[in-house]
């Protein structure tokens, strides 16, 4: 039986072309790293890098009261959103778990028809999908739309994103805040389709999330790549991720973790009712059995025989003089901004106050680390 074969963006020969080493990822072949995990990691902290994340999942939703519809369905107040802006929130089983975490936009309306989209995760796109179609069945008026084929997405990432993107769209960037429509200027300065840009991002830096159409979103990243800006792969886009202290869906959080367990309270706001909202009450009240935390790696300098102890998910996290582990590693690197490993990991909450210390076990030697503040690395610039 043939494996199913892996999906590329409408990017990948431009990839190819750039050298890039790929990885098979949620389905897709994905590009990880063109000059080196560090050296674009470097690039993006120091100025600005580009990655292609055309393989998220890109939905459209119109309808009548849409906001109020959509705030029954996650723990956020959706239908307080003005036009013009974004919230990041997370969809819920009945249990309290976390089915994905996904960005909504609220676009001008038409009429009455509220105007609507949602990004989610590639490895989550098709789950998503049915999720929001069944919890709509029955609700007159509402559309959904699947564009997650038909649209590129780009991220422009680093302290001068803004610069780099300027040239090549028509409207400032210097004053949004949220999202805007605009059009992209070619290289022979004619104008291509209407696209959205939303200062947005997985990085910890400034930077700019533009989705456009294939053919546009060729042209733009060839134009940025002969600009300067570094080509940036998967592999430091986790590094960069998680030196800002972001989530990974499926390693940090999933359908097993509530929003209070990870660290995500501040997006339980919805004073109505919403799925998953008697789970989360309940625990509110009782408390919680674990919590994510994150930690970094207390190492004296490395023997130059030795290698630096580095976290990795699935390793075991232990209380010192503790026989038994006490939580996993869910996410961990050696940080390249900060020259020492760090992690994200679940623990149990008389565990998780900054200060205490932890030992991580890392082939099969118990290695010391403390819990830290999130995030790890915060941009000066920004």
């Amino acid at each position: 039986m043939n494996p199913t074969p892996l999906r590329r963006t409408p990017l990948f020969p431009l990839h190819q072309a750039l050298g890039a080493r790929f990885v098979p990822f949620a389905g897709w072949e994905m590009p990880v790293r063109y000059q080196g995990v560090i050296a674009e990691h470097r690039a993006v902290r120091a100025r600005v890098g580009i990655f292609d994340i055309s393989h998220m999942g890109k939905f459209t939703l119109w309808g009548t009261d849409l906001g109020s519809h959509l705030s029954r369905l996650v723990p956020s107040d959706l239908s307080a959103v003005p036009v013009g802006s974004s919230r990041y929130t997370v969809l819920l089983n009945p249990l309290g778990g976390i089915l994905d975490d996904v960005i909504f936009y609220r676009h001008p309306s038409e009429g009455e028809l509220e105007h609507w989209s949602v990004i989610v995760n590639a490895a989550t796109r098709q789950k998503d999908w049915d999720w929001l179609n069944h919890h709509f069945q029955g609700i007159p008026g509402v559309n959904l739309q699947d564009h997650s084929d038909t649209q590129v997405l780009l991220a422009v990432q680093g302290p001068a994103a803004e610069q780099a993107l300027q040239p090549f769209l028509e409207g400032s960037l210097k004053a949004l805040r949220r999202f805007q429509h605009g059009q992209f200027a070619g290289a022979a300065g004619t104008l291509g389709e209407s696209i959205f840009v939303a200062r947005t991002g997985y990085t910890g830096e400034d930077g700019f999330e533009v989705m456009l159409s294939p053919e546009d979103g060729i042209r733009l990243w060839e134009q940025l790549i002969q600009a300067g800006v570094q080509p940036c792969g998967l592999g430091c886009r986790d590094t960069l991720r998680l030196e800002a202290a972001f989530h990974l869906y499926g390693q940090d959080m999933d359908e097993s973790t509530t929003p209070l367990e990870a660290g995500l309270g501040w997006l339980v706001n919805n004073p109505g009712d919403y799925i998953g909202k008697p789970a989360i009450e309940s625990q509110r009240e009782q408390g919680i059995p674990r919590q994510l935390v994150g930690f970094r790696m207390l190492e004296s300098a490395p023997h130059p025989y030795r290698e630096r102890a580095v976290p990795r998910s699935g390793y075991a996290i232990c209380a010192p003089n503790s026989p038994e582990p006490i939580g996993r590693v869910t996410s961990g690197t050696h940080s390249p901004s900060l020259g020492y490993g760090i992690g994200l990991g679940y623990v149990p909450p008389a565990w998780a106050k900054v200060g205490s210390r932890l030992e991580i076990e890392i082939r099969g030697q118990r290695q010391p680390a403390e819990v830290v503040k999130k995030p790890f690395y915060r941009a000066s610039h920004r």
